[in-house]
């Protein structure tokens, strides 16, 4: 058979992520790559509850749901958004197959081939293929550690004039730091003047690290909403309860839901309802809360010990910041080193991570790393920036 396959495929690349994940499954690897939380820390027994309870009501628990989701559980995120400042009711929401099909259908809808879609430099991998699948023009936006150059921003939103920009304002992925308050009113005022709809991705902001009374609010609460609001937020419970449910959550005018319901539609029917009822019931009856400041607690003391560890090596010419909050360190090697050769390095030596050009849309920084802190434990931690250790001198005196 000779298989025809479409144009479109050829702007399909492969998740520099998922491909290190596969190196990394059934060895000895110590991995730093992937986003993983800590699988020691799921709500294991919450969970399974919670699931029986569903299975409780009977047959109907396995039926065909509503393509916008779980109404029930819909209910309880809006009272969880709430919190946040953002009044939403459940028909400015849709429940999606992780945040990372809220990217996708959001992009489905709105951007046709060609259309410029502004995003920070750097942001995140998986958000760029899906730009680059639909025939988006992908920019970046100059970014320092308090989020967009609003000079850039804006002067990219004149020479481009963009229809989308996409963002990670809170605990940002690669970098881990948060945008400013500045920042983020000057962004959304920039992008409501000239008609540009933002994407505002969340799928950390509950993971906050130091000063409690610190706060980040998300662009959707500062914008009028939700009707004619120029932001779409999407957040996920992947981070803060467990990735295999895959249930995440888009929230929007209502009139912008409504469309996206109609491509998931025809994409899959609805998200797992499975999954949904399930979540839930483990809202009802388990203290997310309390569960989510023991995760942030945990992942605060290994970032710290990461950041120790970062000290101690002392590595000639790499920089890096402490993150704010969120899963990763973001390192700057010195410009004579190729982090994707650092990595075949560092694999041969039984650790991985992320190469940082997959990070950028275009001219990427080939000096650059991602490293998750969150997945290992202490031990794990130690021996794996060890390995580096060693991978990294190899090519630091060359």
């Amino acid at each position: 058979m000779n298989y025809r396959y479409s144009e479109r495929l050829n702007r399909f690349s492969s998740s520099a992520v998922r491909e290190i994940l596969k190196l990394t499954q059934g060895n000895s690897i110590i991995s730093f790559a992937g986003g993983l939380p800590a699988e020691e820390h799921f709500p294991v027994q919450a969970v399974g509850e919670a699931f029986e309870r569903v299975l409780a009501q009977g047959n109907r628990a396995l039926q065909y749901g509503l393509t916008e989701g779980y109404l029930p559980l819909r209910e309880s995120i809006c009272r969880r958004m709430a919190r946040k400042g953002m009044n939403v009711t459940p028909a400015d929401m849709l429940l999606t197959t992780g945040s990372q099909q809220a990217i996708d259908l959001l992009t489905r809808i709105y951007i046709d081939e060609g259309d410029v879609i502004l995003v920070e430099r750097p942001t995140y991998l998986s958000a760029i293929q899906v730009f680059q699948s639909y025939g988006a023009k992908v920019v970046s936006v100059d970014t320092d550690a308090d989020g967009m150059d609003p000079d850039d921003l804006a002067a990219k939103i004149r020479q481009y004039r963009p229809k989308m920009m996409y963002a990670i304002p809170t605990f940002h992925n690669p970098t881990g730091q948060a945008w400013s308050l500045e920042r983020r009113k000057a962004a959304l005022q920039l992008c409501r003047d000239s008609g540009t709809l933002i994407l505002e991705d969340d799928p950390y902001g509950e993971l906050k690290f130091g000063d409690e009374s610190v706060t980040y609010p998300t662009l959707f609460s500062l914008d009028q909403h939700p009707s004619g609001s120029c932001v779409v937020y999407t957040s996920t419970f992947s981070k803060t309860v467990a990735p295999a449910l895959r249930t995440g959550w888009v929230i929007g005018d209502p009139d912008l839901i409504r469309n996206i319901a109609r491509a998931k539609q025809a994409n899959d029917l609805h998200s797992s309802s499975l999954d949904q009822q399930t979540l839930y019931q483990l809202l009802e009856h388990f203290d997310l809360d309390a569960h989510i400041r023991f995760v942030r607690t945990e992942y605060e003391a290994r970032m710290r010990q990461m950041a120790g560890l970062l000290e101690e090596k002392h590595w000639p010419g790499v920089t890096w910041k402490e993150p704010k909050g969120g899963m990763f360190f973001w390192l700057e090697l010195p410009e004579s080193i190729d982090s994707a050769q650092l990595l075949k390095t560092a694999v041969e030596l039984g650790v991985a991570f992320v190469p940082g050009a997959t990070f950028y849309a275009e001219s990427p920084r080939v000096n650059t790393l991602r490293m998750n802190f969150t997945h290992n434990d202490s031990d794990n931690t130690i021996l794996g920036m060890n390995r580096l250790s060693q991978a990294m001198e190899s090519v630091l005196v060359r």
